[in-house]
């Protein structure tokens, strides 16, 4: 019996030592360390494939991995709200980034976005694996998941979701969005009580509209984008619609039943297998020509000018703003500008100074290379000292980072 306690007692001694904590580790370090070891064990297991890749799905599944599909590499489009900030990416330029306002492609591209903006999120304030608290839930199985350093929603079944309006769309509206959807489609609904009116994008079919169930010709798909994430934007003045994907406009209906309520709906296909995905949102309103808005102010806000990422670099998407600056300037010969450069008030005060004046100035720079006399036009940078609305809301930090122009 002796015996029997001495060896029982070596074995709860044993015990103890291994489930005593280190010095200096409480309990709850030990359970931090646990959580944090079997969310590793869960990270090796995952595998990412990328959209339509098959063969990659059915190899993970077979070895007992859980599958993250995501979309091809390297098709990141930049995101509205870093573009609004002139932060489209960290890295240098390079490739079709590289380009100057109205060179290649962007020659021809005529997207102008509202400079009044109504909704924003990029869902950097929300948990991953949550669902927006800025969208509505419909129906669906969707979750935030982060890839490449951005979040995205995701949608792994059919899905809808609204974006609520505290009021009507205006006349003129823009909506901007990341998305890659691998199959089927995706419908966007801007509802009021008396029309069904759907934008579609409909992967492997067509870019188009539909409304009261006729359907009006779109565009082919354009097979290069199948399975990889892109920039959609939607231009609607009146009953005139365009519909783009990146630097391409795809659709161009004129005739549009006008809808506009308060609510957009967002219908899209999607599966384990084929998630939909979607990101960095922004809806705007407005956009009056620019010579009739100075000749009725006297300044006029523009959202259109975009640049590099804490550089005064202006970015191509900036061409069809620019570019009815020039035409205004060359049309009305005896009208001067001031350009005024503005942030908002994320980030070092000092810096956000800087970066405005240079800006403004880059904006006078490149219309002076279009022949218009540097006499004519002035510069200044004002940083975040003069908000066009308060900055605690992303609408309201992407309505303060803009370039205005002011009449001399």
């Amino acid at each position: 019996m002796k015996r029997f306690c001495k060896v029982f007692s070596f074995i709860m001694l044993a015990a103890a030592a291994v489930s005593t904590p280190a010095p200096g580790q409480s309990i709850k370090d030990r359970i931090k360390r646990k959580a944090e070891e079997s969310v590793g064990r869960k990270i090796d297991k995952a595998v990412d494939c990328a959209m339509g890749d098959t063969k990659c799905i059915e190899k993970a599944k077979s070895e007992g991995k859980t599958v993250n599909v995501v979309p091809a590499k390297d098709t990141v489009p930049k995101k509205a709200a870093e573009e609004a900030k002139g932060t489209p990416g960290e890295k240098g330029a390079t490739g079709a980034d590289a380009l100057k306002p109205g060179e290649g492609a962007w020659a021809n591209f005529d997207f102008k976005p509202g400079e009044r903006v109504l909704y924003a999120d990029d869902f950097m304030k929300d948990e991953v694996g949550d669902f927006p608290r800025s969208l509505e839930f419909v129906s669906g199985s969707m979750e935030i998941v982060e890839w490449q350093g951005a979040r995205y929603l995701r949608a792994m079944s059919d899905a809808k979701f609204q974006i609520i309006l505290p009021q009507p769309l205006a006349t003129r509206y823009t909506l901007e969005f990341d998305l890659a959807v691998p199959a089927g489609a995706l419908w966007i609904s801007p509802l009021d009580d008396e029309h069904l009116q759907r934008l579609e994008f409909h992967n492997g079919a067509r870019i188009g509209y539909h409304e009261d169930g006729r359907a009006y010709t779109g565009t082919e798909w354009v097979e290069a984008f199948r399975g990889k994430m892109y920039r959609a934007r939607v231009m609607a003045d009146g009953r005139y619609v365009k519909l783009y994907i990146n630097d391409q406009r795809l659709a161009n209906i004129p005739n549009g039943t006008a809808a506009r309520g308060s609510k957009i709906l967002f219908y899209v296909d999607g599966s384990q297998e084929q998630p939909a995905m979607f990101g960095a949102f922004r809806l705007a309103a407005g956009g009056k020509k620019l010579y009739d808005a100075l000749a009725e102010k006297g300044r006029v806000v523009t959202q259109g000018i975009y640049f590099d990422t804490g550089s005064d670099r202006i970015r191509p998407e900036s061409t069809p703003t620019l570019r009815e600056i020039v035409a205004m300037l060359n049309e009305h010969a005896d009208l001067r500008l001031l350009i005024e450069g503005h942030t908002d008030n994320v980030g070092n005060a000092e810096s956000n100074q800087s970066l405005s004046e240079k800006r403004a100035a880059a904006v006078v720079r490149f219309i002076t290379e279009q022949g218009i006399d540097a006499a004519r036009l002035s510069s200044k940078g004002l940083g975040a000292t003069k908000p066009a609305e308060p900055n605690d809301t992303p609408e309201g930090r992407q309505n303060n980072r803009r370039v205005e122009l002011v009449k001399m």
